[in-house]
């Protein structure tokens, strides 16, 4: 059996590139189909692997701002030959889904969710501070993008979603069907020892509108409380002016010294309503409680009152009344129950769902495949 592996870009790293690599611990001799692959920008994660990029590749600038090339993105993905493989397996929230394949091969799309600039524009436009010209015009090139992605959300044989929240959208956009793998989290990565928090509370992300470090920051300038930010990004130095004086900005950290920050927080914030939620799941492996927006993924990884608590509006009001109950009585969460909770979202487990959906998936469509050739092989004796 031939497998192909089909990612949206590979000019950054975060949760979907860890789903790519997974995907690719299953399958190792899989060639990867990109739009556009910097080795940098994914810290050099798949320099073992085939990387086959797209036209797109060859464009001037690409690599740093591949949002303006919106346009050739269809182009690109459509362009691929992948005639020759049985499985092609897509990590899609855009573009790789909408691959074409031949009908005897099986197509099973990982979505992570679907385009949020198209189905969610406002909320989009929001979160990125889209102004002027661009918020204007791109509303009207989007109708077109809509079109495809409906069109090409056909083309998969099997979605699995990340989330509920995605696979509810996955229904109401596309009007297909999906099953929940959430995806991998390093929990046995993280050096949990069960040893006493410390005062601090943490932030971790990108420096990016929608991860909502804003509502952080300024909740904890208000409570005059220690808290740790750790991410970069452009939006770092205006977050910087938000700041209080208890706000520690500690840039870009490795990840074994975040795993040791999560085993030593007096809790985890998560402000951003992310589509599941890696680093909650990874901050609760270190055994802190995660004090999270009552939204979307962060509202399924987190169990209310048990692994953390939920503040219900995105503001800063929100999580200062929310971090104050939290201060009542720090006590009632124990750090070795949120472990154990967390243990349930390990790698190992992705591996085995995933890699057993998959099988069971290719042994149906073979069967099938081989009752059609057996048939047409009947149809040509009969002729």
């Amino acid at each position: 059996m031939k497998i192909a592996i089909v990612h949206d870009y590979l000019n950054q790293y975060g949760g979907a590139e860890r789903l790519l690599e997974a995907i690719c611990e299953l399958y190792p001799d899989a060639p990867i189909y990109t739009s556009i692959y910097s080795p940098e920008k994914v810290q050099h994660r798949f320099d073992e692997r085939d990387i086959r990029t797209s036209f797109m590749q060859k464009l001037p600038g690409v690599i740093n701002h591949h949002q303006v090339y919106l346009p050739f993105y269809s182009f690109a993905f459509e362009s691929f030959d992948l005639s020759e493989y049985d499985l092609v397996i897509s990590s899609s929230s855009a573009w790789a889904k909408g691959v074409k394949t031949p009908i005897e091969t099986l197509h099973i799309c990982y979505c992570h969710t679907p385009m949020r600039f198209v189905w969610q524009f406002d909320d989009y436009a929001k979160r990125e501070r889209l102004k002027g010209p661009a918020r204007a015009i791109l509303p009207l090139f989007l109708n077109y993008v809509r079109l495809w992605d409906v069109k090409s959300a056909q083309r998969p044989d099997f979605y699995v979603a990340n989330s509920q929240t995605v696979r509810e959208r996955i229904a109401r956009f596309w009007q297909r069907e999906a099953v929940v793998i959430n995806p991998p989290v390093e929990v046995s990565a993280i050096p949990y020892r069960g040893t006493p928090r410390q005062d601090f509370y943490l932030w971790v992300g990108r420096m990016v509108p929608y991860k909502r470090a804003d509502v952080a920051i300024q909740a904890f300038k208000e409570l005059d409380l220690p808290l740790k930010v750790v991410g970069k990004g452009r939006d770092l130095e205006a977050l910087k002016k938000l700041a209080g004086p208890k706000t520690e900005f500690l840039g870009f950290v490795p990840d074994e010294q975040v795993r040791e920050l999560f085993t030593r927080c007096r809790a985890f914030i998560q402000a951003g309503a992310e589509d599941f939620g890696i680093t909650p799941v990874e901050a609760m492996a270190g055994g802190a409680p995660v004090i999270a927006i009552n939204q979307y993924g962060p509202a399924e990884v987190v169990i209310d009152g048990k692994t953390g608590l939920f503040f219900d509006r995105q503001t800063p009001e929100a999580l200062v009344e929310a971090v104050r109950r939290f201060e009542d009585n720090p006590q009632k969460f124990n750090s070795d129950e949120i472990r154990r909770y967390a243990e349930t979202f390990d790698r190992k487990l992705f591996l085995e769902r995933f890699g057993s959906y998959v099988k069971e998936r290719w042994e149906e469509h073979a069967g099938i495949r081989e009752t059609l050739n057996v048939n047409t092989e009947a149809l040509n004796v009969k002729r």
